[in-house]
């Protein structure tokens, strides 16, 4: 290429807006005992992200929250490696992209990712991104985390696939107020089920009674979780939807019916414990009751989430299915944010409000 007609630049040297030089981030300090402090991490600012080729830059607008974030600060590896000390926490992530050097993703795209409590983060045309839309200011980022990525997708494939619900069938979920929780209860109804929730406060129960339209509810933190599933659910439970492990479970499991399904989701119970949770004394009964008890991780069946959604989108909008959001705002409130997840202080997806896209 002679110097009269230089290579065009790339579209990295080029952004459609003046970025700025520095981003903030949220990055681990030490592993947490406990609730997660900001003692245990840090809001730093650093240089923006310069990108290599096959790279573009997320401008993240919503970062959502889920347990298996605080799983992620642990030393134990699971799915995904622990958060290494001094690397930003790492969450789902959803916005537009700003700069790009990569032929998969344009200026303006809507795409969700794996990325970091960070304003911007690099992606990639790689397993762990998603292209939602072209260029697009109406699309609803919010509602994606909340309902139609792996929140959503993970209570239909637990509810409809594995347990496989049917009508008339008696249907107890754990964390019913939260994120996963809800849409796992709804589905159920949906399907012609008994569906009964257990949450941690009275104002939730009410909730799920009066708004969700559940058969009935429980407050794990009040009540006999075992004697009100006697009077809730005189007949056993087909059904178990679990996101909490510990004592609900355990509970649960001795009011299994005949060949009951138990779906293991989450064990939110034990994400802040140092030690291994002791294991359910009501095991045997998954013998007895000739039960099924099942782990998954939706993370399995990424490929397939635009045509759940496209069944969870059809119920929203015939009534049948709402999601709830539960907001906080900045960077600076991640710490509250995680922790609410544990506390019960959300009803609803949380989701981390970052600033305005530049674009």
């Amino acid at each position: 290429m002679s110097a009269e007609n230089p290579a065009p630049p790339t579209p990295a040297q080029t952004p459609a807006v003046n970025l700025p030089p520095v981003m903030n981030q949220v990055v681990l300090l030490h592993r947490p005992e406990g609730l997660l402090s900001w003692d245990d991490v840090e809001l730093v600012q650093v240089p923006l992200y310069e990108l290599a080729e096959g790279e573009a830059l997320l401008h993240n607008e919503v970062l959502g929250v889920d347990a298996t974030v605080r799983s992620w600060l642990s030393p134990n590896k699971g799915y995904l490696p622990p958060v290494a000390i001094g690397e930003p926490v790492r969450c789902s992530s959803a916005g537009r992209i700003v700069a790009s050097n990569c032929d998969a993703y344009q200026v303006g795209d809507v795409v969700t990712t794996l990325a970091g409590w960070e304003e911007f983060s690099i992606v990639r045309d790689d397993f762990f991104t998603t292209h939602l839309s072209a260029a697009d200011p109406e699309f609803d980022v919010a509602a994606f985390l909340a309902l139609y990525g792996s929140t959503g997708c993970t209570a239909y494939i637990g509810m409809v696939e594995i347990a496989k619900v049917q009508p008339g069938e008696t249907v107890v979920v754990s964390a019913a107020a939260g994120a996963t929780g809800t849409i796992a209860a709804q589905i159920a109804k949906i399907a012609g089920a008994n569906v009964i929730g257990i949450a941690g406060s009275d104002a939730k129960c009410d909730w799920l009674v009066n708004d969700l339209g559940l058969d009935g509810a429980i407050n794990y933190k009040t009540e006999d979780v075992l004697g009100r599933l006697r009077e809730l659910a005189p007949k056993r439970v087909d059904v178990f939807f679990d996101n909490v492990g510990g004592e609900v479970l355990d509970a649960v499991m001795a009011r299994l019916a005949m060949h009951a399904r138990v779906v293991l989701c989450g064990a939110i119970s034990g994400y802040n414990e140092t030690t291994k949770p002791a294991g359910p004394a009501n095991y045997l009964n998954l013998i007895q009751q000739r039960a099924t008890m099942t782990g998954f991780l939706a993370i399995d069946e990424v490929p397939r989430f635009g045509e759940i959604a496209e069944h969870l989108r059809a119920w929203v909008e015939d009534g049948r299915l709402r999601y709830q959001v539960h907001y906080f705002d900045g960077l600076e409130a991640s710490v509250d944010a995680l922790n609410a997840m544990f506390t019960g202080a959300n009803t609803g997806k949380i989701l981390i409000r970052m600033s305005d896209s530049p674009i």
